[in-house]
């Protein structure tokens, strides 16, 4: 599959477009430092807004502009370093994207669900799988020879060729060989995922705290164990890791920022919404991107949508890998 601009770049479908740098009626939220993650004060800029189910799974390109999915427009979608939209990979129904070392593009792929925009594309996945869309075209969609069924919700590269995933309540690894391994891990209800910085350990959310597994090897996980509860409520969404091995959360109030021990740091607050995820992107790995899911647009307008927003950091993303 190549990248293609097939469908037509217009506010309809990207969204309702980067319409400024600032947040007109709506106050933001105060940032207070937290050492060598943030500096005090720190600003956030709203740079894309969109109705429905139109940004998922963020992540950086190898030039530092950011991609998104959108599950209900059918493409993936990016956003370039001075803010504007334009469609990266059309007829894709895709949620959560993950790059990894080598620069391969990965992906869930969702069953559209009924009566939602999704479902009108003829070329919407018919059935659940995990895919790579970018260099070439690959795609794991059973398990034991079984069809996958119900929709994945995140998934992390490892750089071998295969991707970490999760469903319901475990995970799952599709192998470089196009199998997917048997359901590991416990007591869990996962949401997302990412490996650690150095790839030897894997976090996954469990509803209000996050577990951990060590990395023996492609598709082998152990000791899995309780690696930290949220502190600022709520559960977990999407994840991210920065160079110094700190974790970042999406949940409650916020972007929650635990250390490799699990100790807590602090929150970057973000505006009134579900925060579902975060990415490091830019040039240089320093510029956090957030998804904030809302019912009102900045304005205080009834609006069933996401918004993304970015923020300037003092901590920095992998510059070899995204998710």
């Amino acid at each position: 599959m190549k990248v293609t601009t097939r469908l037509a770049v217009t506010a309809s479908l990207l969204g309702i477009a980067a319409l400024g740098q600032a947040l007109a009626a709506q106050a933001l939220p105060d940032v207070k430092a937290i050492p060598g993650i943030i500096a005090a004060g720190a600003k956030l800029t709203q740079v894309f807004q969109t109705v429905g189910n139109n940004v998922d799974g963020i992540v950086a390109a190898a030039d530092g502009s950011l991609l998104a999915s959108q599950e209900d427009n059918n493409a993936v979608l990016k956003i370039d370093k001075d803010d504007r939209a334009s469609i990266y990979l059309a007829g894709v129904a895709v949620g959560s994207l993950s790059i990894d070392r080598q620069g391969r593009l990965f992906a869930v792929r969702r069953m559209a669900q009924a009566g939602t925009p999704a479902a009108t594309h003829a070329s919407a996945p018919k059935s659940s799988c995990v895919s790579m869309l970018l260099p070439e075209f690959n795609m794991w969609d059973s398990v034991n020879g079984t069809p996958m069924t119900g929709r994945p919700s995140d998934l992390a590269a490892d750089g071998t060729g295969g991707a970490y995933f999760t469903q319901q309540t475990v995970v799952h690894y599709a192998s470089p060989n196009g199998t997917i391994s048997p359901p590991m891990g416990e007591n869990l209800r996962v949401n997302g995922i990412i490996l650690s910085e150095d790839d030897k350990r894997l976090y996954v959310t469990n509803d209000a705290a996050i577990a951990v597994f060590d990395v023996q090897g492609p598709g082998q996980l152990t000791n899995q164990r309780e690696f930290a509860k949220l502190k600022d409520g709520g559960n977990g969404d999407g994840l991210a890791v920065d160079t110094a091995g700190n974790l970042y959360v999406a949940a409650g109030p916020g972007v929650q920022i635990y250390d490799r021990q699990g100790k807590y740091l602090g929150l970057i607050p973000t505006p009134p919404g579900r925060p579902t995820g975060q990415a490091f992107a830019g040039a240089d790995r320093k510029t956090l991107y957030v998804i904030v899911q809302s019912t009102t647009d900045a304005h205080g307008r009834p609006m069933a949508g996401r918004t993304i927003y970015r923020i300037p950091m003092l901590a920095r993303g992998l510059p070899v890998r995204s998710k």
